[in-house]
């Protein structure tokens, strides 16, 4: 089956979605983590999983518009910020590298910018841009908090 094929498939994104939750789910926070200094405005530990089950289905739904666009560069956009995504639970909390963590969110708070900007200033016949980079705002939202966590972990630790 060819690759082209295979993306045109939603099934397809929703499942590259959940393999990342499912790595992430591999790196969780332990002892190292309940000793560290954390931000006051830090969520509870609940919040995490539904927030990026949310965040996923979203990513997903997006993943699949873009391909339906046709734009290879966005599809790559896309699939690099899923693999910057994947790598910071292993990073942050795998490592306890919590420096790398940060650049690690910076970066992908750039890459979800970018596609947010391309597609919001995009026109196209077959998908909604403009609904599709809105679906990257909540996403974009819990990148800044999660990256204000880190920043201050780094800060303060």
């Amino acid at each position: 089956m060819k690759l082209k094929t295979t993306l045109s498939q939603p099934a397809s994104f929703y499942v590259l979605c959940l393999l990342v939750f499912l790595f992430g789910g591999l790196f969780q926070p332990g002892d190292w983590y309940t000793q560290l200094n954390k931000a006051p405005w830090t969520p509870p530990n609940l919040a995490f999983p539904i927030a990026w089950t949310i965040l996923y289905v979203m990513i997903a739904i997006v993943g699949h518009q873009i391909s339906k666009l046709g734009d290879s560069s966005l599809l790559i956009l896309w699939f690099l910020q899923l693999g910057v995504n994947a790598l910071w639970s292993w990073v942050f909390f795998g490592q306890n590298w919590t420096v790398v963590g940060l650049i690690d969110l910076l970066l992908l708070f750039l890459i979800v910018a970018i596609m947010a900007y391309r597609l919001a200033t995009m026109n196209s016949n077959t998908v909604n841009t403009k609904l599709t980079a809105w679906l990257l705002a909540p996403y974009l939202v819990w990148l800044s908090l999660a990256t204000s966590l880190n920043a201050f972990i780094v800060l303060n630790n």
